[in-house]
């Protein structure tokens, strides 16, 4: 029976984890139609596929970058551009929910700016668990819905699967995304979600040395294993309704976009069982082949058109 008691707990935070993905999906979902109307578009033609390689693109000259400025020990670059994207995505988030309401666009910008810096040098002067996971949860929720509105349906697949190929060579093949992620841990930025196992744990004072002989106190998830999946659901959201004016259950939310949520969920679940073997694991596979099928079975079963 303790055996049991045990195993479940050990769980506990991959539940946790999943409740992230979800909350950060529903909170993009309900960002996106003020975004919209905010004209918060990364891209001016979201059909196309130049915008996927462009963004490819970004994703491999920074990840270049970020490797080089570790090399180098150069660690307050790597800081200063985090922090300056965190700031500049709470500010689009902070703005298009204030639109939402009936002020000026001075006052909206001023109100916007001022809690986006403050919630910014609350990071960097106190990077605890809570305060990176609150903040994961708001730039999340906010890049998804930017580039969810951004793409269609056809450069998001295509934008996954490219993703899913290159996050399981830097993981398994070249493995910079490991040194990369070790090289940032210390920087405490809100690139990862954090679950710790107990709640005495702090992320401030964690030395994350493996060669102590402790076990990890916390579980971690990559920023990006909750974003991209989420511009699928986006999308696939808005898109089918502008291009076909599908109906939306409840007003809300398309059957494919439900199938794409739920497609991410069970991604998630089966990387969790080779994640609980201590093992790194590439996530993008498994969540972004979720998410495509989820999305296609749900297309299948409603009739809805595919794109």
């Amino acid at each position: 029976m303790n055996t049991e008691k045990s195993n479940l707990k050990e769980y506990i935070p991959m539940l946790v984890m999943a409740g992230i993905i979800i909350v950060v999906q529903i909170t993009a979902l309900l960002l996106a139609a003020p975004m919209n109307a905010n004209d918060m578009r990364a891209f001016e033609n979201p059909d196309s596929a130049f915008n996927t390689l462009f963004y490819i693109v970004i994703i491999l000259v920074f990840t270049g970058l970020l490797l080089l400025a570790i090399k180098k020990n150069m660690q307050w670059i790597i800081q200063l551009t985090i922090l300056l994207a965190v700031g500049s995505t709470m500010y689009y988030v902070f703005y298009a929910l204030l639109s939402l309401a009936d002020i000026s666009i001075m006052t909206n910008n001023l109100v916007s700016g001022v809690v986006a810096a403050a919630l910014t040098v609350l990071l960097y002067k106190f990077p605890e668990w809570y305060v990176i996971d609150t903040i994961g949860l708001i730039i999340g929720a906010g890049a998804s819905a930017i580039f969810g509105i951004s793409l269609s349906i056809l450069p998001v697949i295509l934008l996954l699967g490219l993703l899913a190929i290159y996050d399981a060579i830097s993981v398994y093949k070249t493995k910079h995304m490991i040194d990369l992620a070790e090289g940032v841990m210390d920087l405490r930025l809100p690139i990862l979600f954090i679950i710790p196992k107990h709640m005495k744990y702090s992320f401030i004072e964690d030395s994350f040395n493996k060669d102590d002989g402790k076990d990890r106190e916390a579980f971690f998830m990559g920023l990006g294993d909750a974003i991209m999946p989420t511009i699928l659901v986006i999308s696939a959201n808005v898109f089918l309704v502008q291009k076909h004016n599908i109906d939306l259950v409840g007003g809300f939310i398309t059957y494919p976009a439900i199938g794409a949520m739920i497609g991410t969920l069970v991604g998630f679940f089966a990387l969790s069982v080779l994640v609980m073997k201590g093992k790194p694991q590439a996530g993008l596979p498994f969540l972004n082949s979720g998410v495509i099928i989820g999305y296609i079975v749900a297309v299948l079963i409603s009739g809805s058109p595919l794109y």
